[in-house]
């Protein structure tokens, strides 16, 4: 005997606006827990409650980072409210309306119900426990009413049988996927009539029945019969957002109305909803899934309860790929005409919140302020749009950037006063304003043949200390002295002391452009007066820098940039004793040390003074795709002399760098995904007009200009063009490469004064070529000096290009 559904649970024959059921998850009470990316869909089968729970723990997004940990959360709270309608379904069997006469209040009670602890749900106790036997005869239909409420029955199977198709509908049917018993649960008699009456009022079919029968070994099978709704045939399709829309609650219908009364009633209502659809705004729909529900539309002779699954899980799954994670089909209106409406709740942003929070997550008063937050924000992640997932992690990058906070949360929610509305919520934890560090190291420089060696047994090391986020506006002091004799520092003592001051222009103007002004003494080998292939060891020239700089940096985006600034200093050569050297030195047969090599500055003294404008201009658009960078990144920079300092130096040195990542194969981006081989193609141009002391010159050979040689070894000149090339193969995490590189002076190593690439005879050209391996932050890599034709083995940190 069926298990019939009560007479009131049958929706009538039309209507003309219909709520969809949800294939959220429904879950044992105590675990209806829903994110924005679990949308409702349909109604899943049940599964196992610790599995549910940790697919749901999961952050939809999460973004490590070294300076913060930046997280994109989506809440463990129920967003009902956020998709439930207002209950003006006309005629009441909406999917998702009140389930027949006048449809009672809608959505939000349909979402009550359907995340109802009394739903036939058998929770991991239930199962656990010990099932009774229905005590009858086998093979006998059984009316429900005859069932014990105090048993609790198991159920051998389930099958759904479509009365129209005369068929049973298998487990891949949509349909049979919003029943939540299972074969093997055990249920109660309420439970039971619980799933029927939610089956019966979710606006899918026009009848459903349930039909029972005793099995010889105490359980029961159930067969679940049904009628699928249709409406008339349409040929149009249209889209409307109807987030944030105020949801009127219609009168209910007296059932003593006239036929007048009720004619009346319903022209009312019908005039209601063409308002709305008027007042709804278009939705973000691309016109070719516009297109393709309008083909299935074509395809079908009527509209159907299936036809209308595929088409919200087509809609649903545009806006999700696209990553609209809070978008959610609500209803289907205007069915039984000519034209089909899709309400769609697609997540409009309400609110954007920032928050600060202390180290034990305690709400505080922040000292950044929000401003500086705020404009770091994508567009469309502020108020008046749709929220996406890669806004909100576009914002984790940028909010990162900022180097103040050591854990940063995007966290969007359901707005409780503006039903369907988002709110943002970003939870911010400050660094500490003072920081200071004191780093130790022992010095090691490559030697002959690119084998590292022991440069001294002095300790020598960095104390830092930085003050950030000055008035909360991202201003800054930074500070360093390094030496590298801690014992004896007056040796080579090098400071900078730094002032950084962003939002030059204010921090509500989009210009971004900050000022940066320093003061600094720096000390280092100079890679022009070094001996060639062959060549004794030449006596080192040290060079000293001194003075202050200022500049402003324009950024474009967040890795393309404009800096424009002046340079003040002092520049003093040295030879290894720390004595102010005017020439070169070289070593004679007889052991001593000739100072008669080029002179080492423009004066002639040993020390030289200039002041220069300089300007650098970078066009970045390369990204990383699974761990490897591709596409192109060009550096241009002009120095230009002002003819102020030691024999009023007048000057454009000017540089040229282009470098291209291509990748070799298109290849499917996501975690775990193999990142592509990538070619690299690599120029640099150097040129020099007017005066040129010799330590401004330009150097040939080294680890960042033509691998295989020693910093400078192949010459230094006043014009110099370097090609390179390198293919980049991964493997396992990492990645292998072989490189080739040229480097010429193109005759201009006569132009230097005193020609040090002559004196100390260097080539003034060479290639060479080898293969590497990255291992982590070093590269071990062998390389063939091709002038020589021999090779060796080099460990360098960072990367070549």
């Amino acid at each position: 005997m069926a298990f019939a559904a009560p007479s009131n649970l049958h929706k009538p024959s039309s209507s003309s606006r219909r709520r969809l059921p949800s294939s959220s998850q429904r879950t044992p009470t105590g675990s209806t827990t829903i994110k924005c990316e679990q949308l409702p869909f349909q109604c899943p089968k049940p599964r196992d409650n610790s599995t549910s729970i940790k697919s749901i723990a999961k952050p939809l997004a999460i973004a490590s980072v070294s300076a913060a940990t930046a997280t994109l959360l989506f809440p463990f709270s129920s967003i009902s409210n956020l998709f439930g309608g207002g209950g003006d379904n006309f005629g009441g069997n909406g999917f998702g309306g009140g389930g027949g006469g006048n449809g009672g209040d809608g959505g939000s009670n349909f979402w009550e119900k359907f995340f109802s602890p009394a739903s036939a749900i058998a929770d991991e106790d239930t199962q656990s426990q010990e099932w009774d036997s229905h005590g009858l005869p086998a093979n006998i239909a059984v009316q429900l009413n005859k069932l014990s409420s105090l048993k609790r029955y198991k159920l051998s199977d389930i099958l759904f049988y479509d009365k129209d198709k005369r068929t049973t509908v298998g487990t891949e049917d949509s349909f049979f996927e919003m029943v939540s018993l299972r074969p093997g649960g055990i249920y109660t008699k309420n439970q039971l009539l619980k799933e029927l009456e939610t089956l019966a009022t979710c606006g899918m079919f026009e009848k459903v029945d349930m039909e029972g029968k005793t099995k010889p070994d105490g359980t029961l099978g159930l067969t679940i019969s049904f009628a699928e709704s249709t409406w008339e045939t349409a040929d149009k399709f249209r889209c409307i957002n109807v987030g944030l829309m105020q949801q009127s609650k219609p009168l209910e219908m007296d059932p003593d109305m006239t036929e007048k009364e009720k004619l009346e009633y319903y022209m009312n209502q019908e005039k209601d909803y063409k308002r709305r659809i008027q007042r709804a705004r278009p939705c973000l729909l691309s016109r070719q899934v516009r297109d393709e529900v309008l083909q299935m539309l074509k395809n079908n002779e009527q509209v159907s309860a299936r036809l209308l699954q595929r088409i919200r899980d087509r809609v649903q799954k545009w806006y999700h790929d696209e990553g609209y994670a809070c978008a959610q089909v609500v209803n289907f209106g205007n069915l039984n005409t000519d034209e089909v409406v899709c309400e769609v709740v697609e997540g409009d942003i309400t609110q954007v919140v920032i928050q600060f929070q202390d180290k034990l997550g305690n709400v505080v008063e922040g000292n950044t302020h929000p401003a500086v937050v705020k404009r770091e924000l994508p567009k469309l992640l502020k108020k008046g749009q749709v929220f996406n997932i890669e806004a909100g992690k576009q914002a984790l990058r940028n909010i990162n950037a900022l180097a103040l906070f050591s854990n940063i949360e995007v966290n969007p929610r359901p707005d409780e006063k503006n039903e369907g509305g988002i709110i943002v919520e970003i939870k911010l934890k400050e660094l500490d304003q003072k920081s200071a560090e004191v780093s130790t190291e022992w010095s090691i420089v490559p030697g002959r043949g690119g084998r590292p060696t022991l440069a001294s047994l002095q300790p020598g090391g960095t104390v830092s200390f930085e003050h950030r986020n000055l008035q909360g506006l991202n201003r800054s002091i930074l500070g360093s002295v390094t030496t590298s004799n801690f014992i004896n520092p007056q040796d080579d003592l090098a400071f900078k002391l730094e002032y950084v001051h962003p939002y030059l222009d204010g921090v509500s103007n989009p210009q971004n452009r900050t000022f940066r002004t320093s003061c600094f003494n720096s000390r280092k080998l100079s890679p022009v007066f070094t001996g060639g292939p062959g060549v004794d060891e030449v006596p080192p020239i040290w060079v000293d820098r001194a003075g202050v700089k200022a500049n402003i940096t324009e950024n474009f985006t967040r890795q393309s940039k404009f800096t424009y600034g002046l340079v003040m200093e002092e520049i003093t050569t040295r030879d290894e004793s720390s004595h102010i050297s005017a020439h070169g030195q070289r070593v004679l047969p007889s052991g001593g040390i000739s100072a008669d090599g080029p002179p080492t500055t423009l004066s002639g003294t040993g020390v030289d003074r200039m002041a220069f404008l300089q300007a650098n201009i970078t066009r970045d658009n390369t990204k990383f795709i699974n761990g490897a960078v591709v596409g192109g990144r060009n550096v241009f920079q002009v120095d230009q002399g002002l003819g102020i300092g030691s024999n009023f130096p007048f000057f454009n040195r000017h540089q040229l760098t282009i470098t291209q990542f291509i990748p070799l194969k298109l290849v499917e981006e996501g975690a775990g995904k193999p990142p592509p081989p990538v070619l690299v193609l690599h120029g640099h141009y150097g040129g020099c007009v007017g005066d040129l002391p010799s330590y401004d010159a330009f150097t040939l050979g080294g680890p960042y200009s033509v691998r295989g040689y020693n910093m400078g070894e192949l010459g230094a000149a006043r014009n110099i063009l370097e090609l390179g090339a390198e293919i980049r193969i991964p493997v396992r995490n990492t990645h292998v490469y072989a490189f080739a590189e040229h480097g010429n002076d193109l005759g201009s190593s006569k132009d230097v004064k005193g020609n040090p690439t002559e004196v100390y005879r260097r080539m003034g050209h060479g290639s060479s070529y080898g293969v590497g391996v990255k291992l982590g932050l070093v590269r071990a890599e062998y390389a063939v000096d091709h002038n020589n034709g021999t090779g060796a083995l080099f460990f360098r940190f960072g990367e070549r290009y």
